[in-house]
């Protein structure tokens, strides 16, 4: 099995034990909200264009309104079983779904109090470390300063080029997490004071 998969089992079991109304990191979408959203992706395509382009986000939030009113069980199907046989989205779900769910499952794990990061797992650290290449120079362009994302063993990325640099030191999946806008996220900090500051308190969505 990929990441993706091993992603999708995990957090299908963790909706089935919090249920439908656990807090996530989407706020205010509770977790009825997030498996809605995430069947939405997978199975309607029509409206899945309303997530990044403001002009159909009202078809959207209508469609995956609708998946969420579901009975529990039937949505947890439906996220269980991922994209149906004809979705564009199946032969492709390892490299389309790998980080999406991960970064869910975390925004179920990390809602709550007392939450901690998982351990490091090569396979994975890799696929996600593959992405943040790419992201973290999407996430971090708007930096009035340099932004360097270092993993413990030394490898790391220049997520947005300049001088004296604050660099960010985590775990790759504490990396993907920050770089994605999760704030809950260990991450070592270092550089100038005010550039610090910067980064923390910076926008980093898509």
């Amino acid at each position: 099995m990929g990441v993706a998969q091993d992603e999708r089992r995990l957090l299908t079991a963790l909706f089935a034990e919090v249920g439908p109304d656990a807090p996530t990191l989407c706020d205010p979408w509770r977790t009825r909200d997030l498996a809605a959203h995430l069947v939405l992706r997978e199975r309607r395509p029509d409206a899945a264009a309303g997530i990044l382009l403001a002009p159909f986000a009202g078809h959207t939030a209508r469609v995956q309104a609708r998946y969420a009113a579901r009975p529990w069980d039937g949505l947890l199907d439906l996220v269980r079983t991922g994209p149906p046989i004809w979705s564009p989205l199946r032969p492709l779900d390892e490299p389309v779904n790998a980080v999406e769910y991960f970064v869910h499952h975390e925004d179920v794990r990390r809602a709550v109090d007392g939450w901690r990061p998982r351990s490091p797992d090569p396979v994975r650290d890799e696929v996600l470390w593959r992405s943040l290449k790419r992201v973290g120079k999407l996430t971090y362009r708007n930096s009035p300063v340099g932004v360097v994302l270092r993993r413990p063993d030394g490898g790391a990325i220049t997520a947005k080029a300049g001088g004296d640099p604050v660099v960010l030191t985590g775990q790759v999946s504490e990396l993907l997490l920050h770089a994605f806008g999760r704030d809950r996220a260990e991450v070592e900090y270092d550089g100038p004071e005010a550039a610090v500051a910067a980064v923390r308190t910076l926008d980093r969505s898509m």
